[in-house]
This record gives C-alpha cells, structure tokens and sequence, in this order.
C-alpha cells in the first residue's frame, strides 16, 4: 500500500468536528476537496477545503471522484465507513493503495451503548435502501435487532409491519441523530407507536413480541411459511435436500424446477453471503417464488423464467445444484459436461421412471442413493392410521 493515499474515508457523527480523533482531523485538513452528503459538509463548517455535495443516486458520485483520482480528497460517511457505509462500494472502485479509511464509532455501537444490549448477539441490519422483509428470519419473541432505516417515515414501516406479521407487541427503541446535540431516545411498542415527528438519521432498537410465525433456525421450515399449488418440497424431505446439498458461506445454488422456491429460499437463509438462482418453466410459478422471496427475506434470490438445460447458459456457475422437477437424461448429462469439478449436485425423483434413472447414474458415478419413506398419522374413522406419501429418491454426488 502507498504511504500516503489521495484518497480518505474519515468517519463523521453526529457531533462534527468535537468527535474526531487528531488523525481524522489531520485527513481534512490536508483535503485539497472534501465530497460528502450536504447533511455530512453542514457538520463541518470551518473546512477551508473545497467542498462537493455527493450526489443522489449514491452512484452518481463515484464517477466524480473517480475524475479527482491523484487530488488529496477526503470522502465523509458516517460512523464506521464500512458497517452498511459508504466504504465498501468507494473501495471497490479504487485499487488497495490509493485509498485509507478513518472510522467514527458505528451508529451500531452507539445504539447498543445507550441500550446496554451486547453487540454480539444482536442482529445489525441496515435497511435504508433495502426491504424490511430482511428482517422476517430475526423476527422470534425475545430477540433483538438493531436497524438503520431512511427516515422517520420509514420508522412506522417498519412499526405497521411488525403489526402485520403478527409481531405488533414488539417494543421498538427510536433513537435519533445519536451522539449529537439533537439526540433523542423513545420507547414505544410496534402497535401503538407515532412517528410523526422523527428526525433523521434515525435507528431502531427492536426487541421482539408477538404470535407471528417465527422461522427456524434449523433446516425444513413449515410448508405454511411458503405459498405455493402443491408443487413443494415438503419440510421433512427439504430438511434432508439441504443436508446433502451442504451449504457454505458465499456459495451459488441453481434450483432447478424452483416450484415454490423452498429450496432456495431456505438456501439463502443459511448465511447472508449465500447467493441463489431458481429456474422455473411456469409464469405463475415464477411470480409465487418471487412473492415467497420477498415474503422471507429472500430478496437476493434470481428467479429465471425458462426450462434447463437452455435457461442455464448464461448464469453464474455454481457450488451446488437441486433438480427438484424436469429431471431427465438429456438435463443430467447436460449438467455433467456443464458443472465444475467439485460441484455437489442433488436430485429428487418420485416417478418409476426418473426413480430408475437415478439409479442408472448412481450406479455410473458413484454418490449416494437414499430412497425416503414418509407416512403421517391421519384420522381413519374413529381411530389414527399411517397415511403414507409418496417416496422420494434422492441421489447426491459430487462432480
């Protein structure tokens, strides 16, 4: 790395000037131009230093400093540059060396220090620009959550939405402009909460109350969570899908027959680095995955209109594949030829026919062949009796 940068991401709060540390200070002083949002530059009033306002979209600005590249520039975000900050999107766009960050503390750490909650095991989400259905897999009573949001407006969003999904008695914390001059903490639960008059910048605290549905923190989620017309993989038999398709931070899932879904939904709810793709033939299918997605949280999922393996070519290769319906002769070989070595691939079949198929690559590539058995117990007349479903065979191997 260079020793000395052109380019400084330095941290601000709500307290300007009076909050930053002799580094951050020294930064702005040796701006030649300082970029920020005009809410950010009104925190510093005495800069002798050029000043630009950062445009709206946030994208918009990156090719204006893009063109003050070699310029002692220094960038102001709030708080930790790279805590759902601006700093990660700036880095991307700029090599190692020219660049070095300052960090404030995090609206985060000060939202917990007020609290007293642990960092550690509260959920941080910032949801400025993103849906606030990211926060459905958190949502379970006695749980706590930390969110960023745009503005007051959004806070009775999110207050309105809890209330929906049945989580009204929630107890939500708004805390405005921490560690400024204009900071405010209110308590009020989820149902009975007016946001009239919240000012931004504006965090959440949220400890969670309520009847809603909560979703496991294990593998096979209630088939209730997802809407669907019968084509789902069921709970049980999703459970042992996910087992064998073994998921790993950051890894790509191609759903193949998405169907619902379940699979991939429950995919990325693994581990936010997760990435998903479902394919998916039917229109209505397509739009019920989407609604599911966005529903759970989900929203990272790509949902691809077609049929494999045509639907296939230009997508981003995976880690590991589910074929949940259209399994053929022609779609495995395809996926044979097409896949990387070392991708974990997983099938499910329940006629004779695709059953005897997977048998027959079983037993040319090896793998693992598991035949599973369900029965429910079922009212029969005054009494209970097994009801049993179909059986699944599943076949799991790695390319």
């Amino acid at each position: 790395m260079a020793e000395h940068p052109w380019l400084s991401i330095v941290g601000l709060g709500e307290d300007g000037p009076d909050g930053l540390p002799p580094a951050s200070r020294a930064a702005l002083e040796a701006a030649e131009i300082v970029m920020g949002a005009p809410r950010h530059l009104a925190l510093l009033p005495d800069l002798a230093a050029e000043r630009i306002a950062w445009p709206v979209p946030f994208a918009d600005g990156l090719p204006i400093l893009q063109a003050l590249r070699g310029r002692p520039v220094a960038v102001l975000a709030s708080g930790d540059p790279f805590w759902f900050g601006a700093g990660a999107v700036i880095a991307r766009h700029f090599a190692p060396g020219e660049w070095h960050a300052l960090p404030a503390p995090s609206t985060f750490s000060l939202a917990a220090a007020r609290l007293g909650w642990a960092l550690e095991t509260t959920a941080c989400l910032g949801l400025h620009a993103a849906p606030l259905a990211r926060l459905r897999p958190h949502l379970a009573p006695g749980a706590r959550a930390l969110v960023l949001v745009r503005d007051g407006a959004a806070v009775g969003d999110l207050a309105r939405w809890l209330s929906a999904q049945g989580f009204g008695e929630s107890t939500l914390w708004v805390m405005e402009a921490l560690g400024g001059p204009r900071e405010r903490l209110r308590r009020a639960s989820a149902g009975t909460l007016d946001p009239g008059d919240i000012a931004h910048p504006v965090c959440v605290g949220l400890e969670v109350a309520g009847t809603g549905a909560t979703v496991p923190a294990a593998s096979g989620w209630p088939d209730a969570l997802f809407a669907h017309d019968g084509q789902i993989t069921k709970r049980p038999v999703r459970a042992l899908a996910l087992s064998a398709l073994a998921p790993r931070p950051g890894e790509h899932l191609w759903d193949i027959g998405g169907g619902s879904g379940s699979v991939s939904i429950e995919w990325l709810g693994c581990h936010p680095a997760m990435q998903a793709t479902a394919i998916e033939a039917d229109p209505a299918r397509v739009a019920r995955i989407r609604a599911n997605a966005d529903a759970l949280g989900a929203d990272r999922l790509r949902v691809v209109e077609g049929r494999a393996p045509e639907a296939l070519d230009d997508l981003a290769p995976p880690q590991a594949v589910f074929i949940g319906g259209g399994l053929s002769e022609a779609l495995l070989s395809d996926l044979w030829v097409r896949l990387a070595p070392g991708t974990r691939l997983v099938a499910h079949a329940v006629t004779l026919e695709s059953e005897a198929l997977l048998a027959r690559w079983h037993g040319a590539e090896g793998g693992s062949l598991l035949r599973i058995d369900l029965a429910e117990a079922q009212p029969l007349g005054r009494k209970r009796g097994w009801r049993a479903a179909y059986p699944v065979v599943q076949w799991s191997v790695t390319r």
